[in-house]
């Protein structure tokens, strides 16, 4: 993908060369509590190359990944992902701090990490260097490395395992109602699982990776679920795809 290609309006009402408030506009906040999932695969279904998901992406890609942090309230992760990753803290530019202030936000999401054993490095700048306390979902039988609730807020869901929608709601109780799930794939597919999902978008990356990588979304089968296909962009290559569960048009607010 070219870090100079423009991003472009293929479906509906074509369109070329999209500022960023013509894609805020596109991608937006819902007008109710919502799930949204953010992925990039190979034109072959890879979830990663060479290991890491970067080797996906490109800049215009990359472009709509800050937008989408910049949109949500809490910013969903799971443990493995956080550090098979590399996390960094979450921190936006000035004129995206500056968006979320005109629109009421807070100047950042807030970083939600699941995390089943609490495998977490204190240390890790995700934690160490955030700007916003991050909360960790995790399980009553979970034990706590030392030092952990000194960096996280670790909230309790589930008696052995994570529930997943036990979080969620905890998270929405708190004010995070607009959540961007990042991955990774046993995250995508437990959520799905338990039917949690009201959005996906997805970057198909204009290349083959061959056998090995997994796919974006895996773990048990959980049943399939119907969505409707919002807009499709392109920029060098590179198809940017918008799903959600609803059929008619979600309002691109951004206050809600």
């Amino acid at each position: 993908m070219s870090a100079e290609a423009p991003i472009s309006r293929l479906w509906p009402a074509p369109s070329a060369g999209l500022d960023d408030a013509e894609l805020t506009a596109l991608y937006g906040r819902a007008d109710r509590p919502h799930l949204r999932v953010n992925f990039v695969t190979s034109v072959d279904g890879a979830v990663s190359l060479d290991g890491y998901s970067a080797g996906l992406s490109g800049e215009p890609d990359k472009r709509v990944f800050g937008l989408l942090r910049m949109l949500c309230d809490g910013l969903l992760v799971a443990a493995g992902t956080l550090r098979h990753e590399g996390y960094r803290a979450v921190r936006l530019d000035a004129p995206r701090r500056a968006w979320r202030r005109e629109h009421g936000l807070a100047e950042y999401p807030t970083l939600v990490v699941v995390s089943g054993s609490l495998d977490l490095d204190p240390a890790q700048a995700a934690f160490a260097d955030a700007p916003v306390r991050p909360v960790v979902l995790t399980h009553a039988a979970a034990e706590a490395p030392p030092r952990l609730a000194e960096v996280a807020e670790l909230v309790r869901c589930g008696a052995d395992r994570v529930n997943l929608a036990a979080g969620l709601a905890e998270l929405r109780r708190r004010g995070l109602g607009q959540v961007l799930c990042e991955g990774g794939p046993h995250l995508f597919g437990a959520l799905t699982a338990a039917d949690l999902v009201d959005e996906v978008c997805l970057t198909v990356a204009p290349l083959l990776a061959g056998g090995g990588p997994g796919r974006i979304a895996a773990g048990p089968a959980g049943g399939h679920r119907e969505l409707s296909l919002r807009h499709v962009l392109a920029a060098g290559g590179a198809l940017m795809l918008r799903y959600t569960r609803d059929a008619a048009p979600a309002p691109p607010t951004a206050s809600s």
